[in-house]
């Protein structure tokens, strides 16, 4: 089996970006992920087929008004225009709570947000790394997740982001989180292969290049080989040069087809 192998990139220039690393997919930001706007009428077709991460900025669980509402109509336009440009998914945060809510308001708005969305991409929640009132850190809450959206209309649309340095940071087992998480979602639509600058269980979301961070380097790739095995693709998410990068996309190739 072929596995497709890519980074984050420009929208703009995903696709010279993509051939300089030996990549064959990209995932790309189509606005700046901490602002609450984006202008779909700016953008293109980013040339490679690509993943588009929506902003960091949403947080559908939230019980503010004021950050779930607007996040809402984000994740919608993301979504539409990510569409629009022929992209292969969505990636969005599973967001939080505070530690004064009851985590079942989370999974009920994010119920209702599954609901509302006219969407015809698939939209894909990403494990997070920190933080107890998080949606989608631990196993469990994930769990809860699941269970709220399983009879939503657009349950078919909803697929899973398992991040690699995340799953490290929240202290889940690595050697088993792929199946781990299969059992609960079904599907695990993309890896976010990233190692992490800190320890097991730290919630710290901090990564680090292939080899050269607190996971180990095989255990990781055995984690991204499950993953693909079931047909995720892999996108790294790792800060470096582009001749860095190519480097451990060359490294992660040859060790998958190890297996």
């Amino acid at each position: 089996m072929t596995v497709r192998i890519g980074a984050h990139g420009d929208v703009d220039d995903a696709a010279s970006q993509a051939e300089a690393i030996g990549a064959d997919i990209a995932q790309v930001f189509l606005s700046d992920p901490q602002a609450w706007k984006l202008d779909a009428a700016a953008l293109s077709n980013p040339g490679v087929p690509a993943y588009v991460h929506a902003p960091y900025v949403i947080n559908v669980a939230s019980t503010n008004n004021r950050i779930r509402v607007p996040g809402r109509r984000l994740l919608q336009a993301t979504c539409t225009a990510a569409a629009d440009i022929g992209a292969l998914g969505v990636v969005v945060h599973g967001g939080h709570v505070t530690a004064s809510d009851d985590p079942a308001v989370g999974f009920e708005n994010w119920r209702k947000a599954i609901d509302g969305l006219d969407v015809n991409i698939p939209l894909l929640i990403e494990n997070t790394a920190g933080g107890n009132n998080a949606m989608a850190r631990y196993l469990d809450r994930i769990a809860l997740l699941w269970e709220h959206l399983a009879d939503s209309p657009n349950i078919g649309t909803v697929g899973f982001t398992l991040d690699t340095c995340h799953a490290w940071a929240a202290g889940l087992n690595l050697a088993t989180v792929v199946e781990d998480i299969l059992v609960i979602t079904g599907r695990i639509d993309l890896v976010h292969a990233n190692n992490s600058r800190d320890a097991d269980g730290s919630g710290a979301d901090r990564h680090a290049r292939l080899r050269e961070g607190t996971i180990p380097p095989d255990l990781l790739v055995e984690v991204i080989g499950a993953a693909t095995s079931h047909g995720a693709d892999v996108i790294l998410e790792t800060r470096g040069t582009a001749e860095e990068t190519a480097s451990d996309i060359a490294w992660l190739r040859g060790e998958l087809s190890k297996n």
